[in-house]
């Protein structure tokens, strides 16, 4: 042992190596030093725990070709992308919404170039960022007026102090959610100023609760879409209309957070239980909040919409400025809100529609296809399988899906699943029962290249 850690060289010594010196000049000193202490201190500890060590040749070109493939690994970005063959379309953990390709090139030309973001092209006056987008939302929606900022969170927290700070929001308890990130609408109705009264019980609210529930200090009825958890069985909750009148009576504002939001009928692919957004406000909630990275299909963005007196307030409000959607998220939303809007089909143009609304014949023959190119390289079988929505999307709603079953005989598969993370573009799958599972609908035709050379690439290690 204490041979062999003699027999490791000073960093200094290293650096005047030859092939050594090619990698600082190729890179820089500071890289070369961090890998060759990462190396050395490897190796120390492999002496120290007794493990049967062979020194490589530090002088030669082998040792710097190593050394140059780990300041390349340190020098890839952190935030990259990766094949989603999870089967889980809008993936929360993968990005949410993969975005159209007309919506990227507004980010790359609005990135890119000096823009109009709060210029008033036809008065040469400043503008407003939230005109740019208003008038598509309100078409699609049949909104009178609309706003937009960084999150759906964001919009909800906006709308709840722009409106019941000070007074009592009155809300069920069975639409008391808490989403990802422990994000719970209680703690967020308190944190915006707003004192929160629960009516109902947890699977039956009727209308009758919330009118014996508001008093001189009402602001709000408060409806929230409980996307990503369902309660079945003997359950009830007061229709939209009702609530609607109700609020109306009472002069109240009737607020719904929608979560992910739908601008158009997904029942005739099988997904009955997402209401759409135009069907909400025509219903007469006042103010309705959703996202626009689930299934509207675009990037980031919070978005509220309804009655123009309410968004007015709105707009008006001081934290506006510390929500508000940026310039790239914009220019992508406003993009993909287009898509939606003649000549175009937005089931074929935005990916998370196409892949909803994807017939299983095509996934079948992706799979099929996928399978044919890795025969001979690993075992693959084509399986049905189960795809999912994902997002806090129909939580109970599943999509019939192909995937490609994996298994390497001197692979486990969790081995095999860790060196396809691993893979210059990682491919993302699932474990089931012992194989790795690729599903085909959330993976694109062009991908499928990238997945045969990384599971050629595990397999060779």
């Amino acid at each position: 042992m204490k041979d062999q850690l003699r027999q490791l060289p000073q960093i200094e010594a290293m650096l005047a190596y030859p092939a050594i010196q090619a990698v600082v000049e190729a890179y820089s000193r500071d890289e070369a030093v961090a890998e060759l202490r990462l190396a050395l201190a490897g190796l120390r500890n492999a002496i120290t725990k007794g493990d049967t060590v062979q020194l490589p040749d530090f002088a030669g070109d082998a040792f710097a070709d190593a050394l140059r493939v780990s300041i390349d690994q340190a020098r890839r970005l952190n935030l990259r992308p990766v094949v989603n063959a999870t089967g889980i379309i809008i993936h929360t953990n993968l990005g949410r919404a993969r975005l159209a390709p007309q919506a990227i090139q507004a980010m790359h030309d609005v990135g890119a170039n000096a823009s109009n973001l709060e210029l008033n092209l036809i008065t040469g006056k400043r503008g407003s960022r939230y005109d740019h987008a208003e008038a598509l939302i309100c078409d699609l929606t049949g909104a009178e007026a609309a706003l937009i900022v960084n999150n759906c969170a964001a919009a909800v927290v906006l709308s709840l102090m722009g409106t019941a700070m000070g007074r009592t929001v009155v809300a069920s308890r069975g639409e008391l959610i808490e989403i990802g990130g422990s994000f719970r609408l209680p703690d967020v109705i308190v944190q915006s100023g707003a004192t929160l009264r629960e009516v109902g019980a947890t699977n039956k609210t009727r209308l009758s609760d919330y009118a014996d529930a508001i008093d001189d200090d009402t602001a709000v009825l408060l409806k929230s879409h409980t996307s990503n958890f369902k309660i079945i069985g003997f359950t009830s909750a007061p229709d939209r209309h009702d609530l609607a009148k109700l609020a109306k009576d009472r002069n109240l504002i009737l607020m719904e957070d929608l979560g992910s939001g739908v601008l158009i009928d997904l029942s005739p692919y099988g997904m009955t239980d997402e209401p759409v957004v135009g069907d909400i406000l025509k219903a007469g909630v006042d103010v309705v909040m959703f996202s626009g990275d689930k299934l509207l299909g675009g990037p980031q963005a919070g978005i509220i919409a309804g009655k123009a007196d309410v968004i007015a307030k709105l707009r008006s409000h001081p934290l506006l400025r510390a929500l508000r959607i940026d310039k790239l998220s914009l220019a992508a939303l406003e993009a993909t809100l287009r898509l939606y809007r003649a000549p175009h089909d937005p089931f074929k143009t935005i990916p998370v529609l196409r892949m909803l609304s994807e017939p299983l014949a095509d996934v079948q023959a992706r799979a099929s296809l996928l399978a044919v190119q890795l025969d001979g390289v690993a075992t693959v079988s084509v399986v049905p399988s189960a795809a999912y929505v994902g997002g806090g999307s129909l939580p109970q709603q599943d999509l019939q899906s192909y995937s490609v079953s994996i298994s390497c005989p001197d692979m486990t598969a969790d081995t095999l699943a860790d060196a396809l993370r691993r893979a210059h573009v990682p491919i993302i799958g699932r474990i089931h029962q012992a194989q790795v599972l690729l599903d085909m609908r959330t993976v694109a035709d062009a991908e499928l290249p990238l997945i045969v050379d990384a599971i050629g690439q595990a397999i060779s290690q």
